[in-house]
């Protein structure tokens, strides 16, 4: 497991030699920042599409501050997507501000955050989310992109990764294998013992240097779209039956289960008086929970199984047990 911090009593955070003037400059871009991954992010997934276009809400907090949800529905392509930006600020409540960096209960937060919910099985579901937060004296950015297929191809998952690798590669070598380990630790479903996908790059709390990591910040968000447009592309048209629609609908439960159990937006949101329908964005359309249920051995369901295991994906080669993942497609019509 991840050596980094998972928890703020870790990294503290600190104005890193910042004035409080450049540190509300530096809030100011990175609100800008978001506000703009949004409207690129929005108009290439309309083009993929083809079919369906976002719609947008934007919205107030009560406490201070809102954002702009913008949610795209019943496409050919997206059976949902939301992208979604706030900006906000306010008081934390004195016993969440106390599982936090920095110091007082005034905070500010801005951010994007982002889930896809594919029609095709075939094609994976992916979440982005890009954040800058301060409070009192403590200021950091977040964030991070993963991949959960539900019909896993290696070729996919290592373009996913190589993409993300190159982002953090311009910066600093160290950061994929760090942050790839954090999201592996991160993106686990302790009461299933399993992984929800095949992760990506997860990162908290960084405060140093803070204009170098806002930098870096901001490749990784725009390394998003080259990560997965071409894993959409490639799959969209795959040809698939009731029997992968049904396994997708299945493994779409998975992904409720993280979201409302462990996902630290959905808490930070909640636990700010954010706003639900916002927070909530992330939730599949339909998903299907059934009971003790087992994928036949050796069937394309089973390779799933095998593969959601953390590894080095740009190394990785198929065991002898995936095999069923490598053959991928040629049972859609069963």
């Amino acid at each position: 497991m991840s050596s980094t911090p998972s928890s703020p009593s870790d990294s503290t955070g600190s104005l890193a030699g910042l004035t409080s003037a450049q540190l509300d400059a530096l809030a100011a871009t990175a609100a800008a920042d978001v506000a703009a991954l949004q409207r690129e992010i929005c108009s290439a997934l309309e083009a993929i599409d083809g079919s369906a276009k976002f719609q947008f809400d934007r919205w107030q907090r009560p406490g201070g501050g809102g954002g702009v949800s913008g949610v795209l529905s019943g496409g050919a392509v997206f059976e949902k997507a939301g992208v979604n930006i706030s900006e906000v600020h306010g008081q934390f409540a004195p016993e969440f501000a106390a599982t936090m960096p920095g110091d007082g209960l005034t905070f500010y937060a801005t951010g994007v955050s982002l889930v896809l919910h594919p029609r095709n099985p075939y094609v994976p579901t992916t979440h982005a989310n890009f954040r800058f937060l301060r409070r009192g004296s403590a200021a950091w950015f977040g964030g991070g992109a993963d991949l959960t297929p539900y019909y896993p191809f290696l070729e996919d998952a290592q373009h996913f990764h190589r993409v993300l690798k190159e982002a953090c590669d311009a910066h600093d070598p160290s950061f994929y294998p760090r942050f790839k380990a954090w999201c592996d630790e991160y993106f686990f479903l302790k009461h299933r013992g399993e992984t929800r996908g095949i992760g990506g790059l997860f990162f908290d709390y960084l405060k140093d240097d803070l204009p170098s990591t806002h930098r870096f910040w901001k490749q990784c968000g725009a390394a998003f779209l080259p990560a997965y447009l071409p894993i959409v592309q490639k799959r969209k048209d795959t040809a698939y039956s009731e029997r992968q629609r049904n396994f997708q609908l299945y493994r779409r439960g998975r992904y409720v289960e993280f979201n409302l159990l462990y996902d630290r937006g959905t808490v930070f949101g909640l636990k700010t008086d954010g706003r639900v329908e916002s927070i909530l964005m992330s939730l599949p359309p339909l998903a299907a929970w059934e009971y003790n249920y087992k994928p036949e051995p050796g069937s394309e369901e089973a390779g799933l199984y095998d593969f959601l295991r953390p590894r080095d994906y740009l190394t990785a080669t198929p065991p002898p047990d995936t095999a069923a993942a490598a053959t991928i497609g040629t049972q859609s019509q069963s």
